[in-house]
């Protein structure tokens, strides 16, 4: 019997040691710091999956916590959900051509869709490229302009407002077109009229940080997070003198010069890439002038819609973003066979990343991201090549190369990928 309680109390003895021992692995367990893996892309589709991964606030939201708009758009998403790309110093949205037939004021579903989604991607400042409502027509009537920005503010501008999110824009030819008559006068002067009227109101602040609103709001600048951002009329092809020297005035100015980054948005490009709009009139004129004037003043990206396709590329030491549409009428690129579709980019800028920003670019409709690998490695236009942001451009002997392989309105011949290149912040 002695014996029999000897072994049982050795028995005992082991087990309460092991449990303390299990005890003390998990409390020290607890204590640790957990294992970080790579930085990874948030992924929506899945109850674990977070709507941002910045600091903003709701950054830690799930899915189940964002609005019942959102969640809906995001639960058709295919199998492998809708990404969210890791988040950096700050975050842009970029949209542009919203508008749908003249005089329209009802918008295009992935208008709404786009918006609907920006609570998930939670940029920090919406940037929009422009036509933004459907004028140019001077056969309509001031009611019906009047009746088209408020459209414009219900469906667009109140819900980003509601939102707290800042709204750069560009006013397209849409809006308020400075096309010039024989006389000298603005054809469009009762659009441009009450788009400023609009836009002037005080219930319809964007929520800029102003620094100057010259000419607002077709000439203007304001700065978000050490980022100089200007905004030129690009509503038609050519800036008068005057506009331009302000131009140049500010982008000299330290204001300018002392920011992190500088930024331009226009209606139109410097350089033709859609089908249809490669054509002069439906670009800027002087556009390597332009150009060079912008260069010599470090601007990094030459933000832009109005060819209602989307193109990352660059020409020079410019980046050159054409955006995308999410309105009517969507076009197929001059080169490449990819049938026309509608989207909006992600921008995320890293002030320590020598290319400073990384594109995110979505199909609206599909949800799905295009890579560069799915555009044209350039596109040769009317006044110009553009090449692919990640491309580089030919110099020297190679550039005869290019252009012999350029009729088709590529240029494959001689062009090399190239890896981060510093562009002057």
């Amino acid at each position: 019997m002695g014996s029999k309680r000897f072994l049982t109390g050795i028995g005992l003895g082991l087990i309460l040691s092991l449990c303390l021992a299990c005890t003390h692995q998990v409390l020290i367990a607890g204590s640790l710091p957990t294992p970080q893996g790579p930085e990874l892309e948030a992924v929506a589709g899945t109850p674990s999956d977070i709507g941002s991964v910045g600091e903003k606030a709701g950054a830690g939201d799930t899915v189940a916590e964002l609005p019942a708009a959102t969640q809906a758009i995001l639960a058709t998403a295919g199998p492998h959900g809708v990404v969210n790309p890791p988040r950096k110093d700050v975050r842009l949205a970029i949209i542009s051509d919203l508008n749908s037939a003249y005089g329209s004021t009802h918008y295009e579903p992935e208008v709404s869709k786009g918006l609907n989604l920006l609570p998930y991607w939670q940029p920090d400042l919406v940037i929009c490229g422009g036509d933004m409502v459907a004028g140019q027509k001077t056969s309509l009537p001031a009611d019906q302009i009047r009746a088209m920005w408020a459209a414009f503010d219900r469906d667009v501008a109140a819900p980003i407002r509601q939102q707290r999110l800042p709204f750069g824009f560009t006013m397209g030819n849409h809006d308020g077109s400075a096309a010039r008559g024989a006389n000298g006068q603005f054809t469009f002067q009762l659009d441009r009229d009450l788009a400023t009227a609009y836009w002037n109101h005080p219930n319809h602040d964007p929520g800029l940080a102003f620094v100057d609103r010259y000419d607002f709001p077709f000439y203007y600048t304001f700065e978000y997070d050490d980022i100089f951002f200007m905004v030129w009329d690009g509503s038609s092809h050519r800036i008068p003198e005057d506009k331009l020297a302000w131009v140049e005035r500010t982008l000299a100015s330290d204001r300018a010069q002392q920011a992190k980054a500088r930024m331009l948005i226009s209606h139109l490009p410097l350089y033709g890439i859609a089908i249809g709009r490669d054509k002069p009139g439906e670009v800027m004129a002087n556009a390597d002038q332009l150009r060079a004037m912008l260069e010599r003043y470090n601007v990094h990206t030459y933000i832009s819609g109005h060819q209602h396709a989307y193109y990352p590329g660059h020409r020079g030491n410019l980046q050159l973003l054409h955006t995308g549409i999410l309105g009517a009428g969507p076009r197929a690129l001059i080169a490449g066979d990819r049938a026309p579709w509608k989207g909006l980019t992600i921008v995320d800028i890293d002030f320590a990343d020598p290319n400073l920003t990384t594109y995110t670019t979505y199909n609206i409709q599909t949800l799905e991201t295009v890579g560069y690998d799915a555009l044209p490695r350039s596109l040769r236009g009317h006044n110009g090549t553009v090449f692919r942001r990640d491309v580089s451009e030919p110099t020297g002997q190679e550039q005869p190369l290019c252009s012999r392989a350029a009729g088709n309105g590529v240029c494959t011949d001689a062009i090399r990928a190239i890896g981060p290149k510093i562009y002057a912040a």
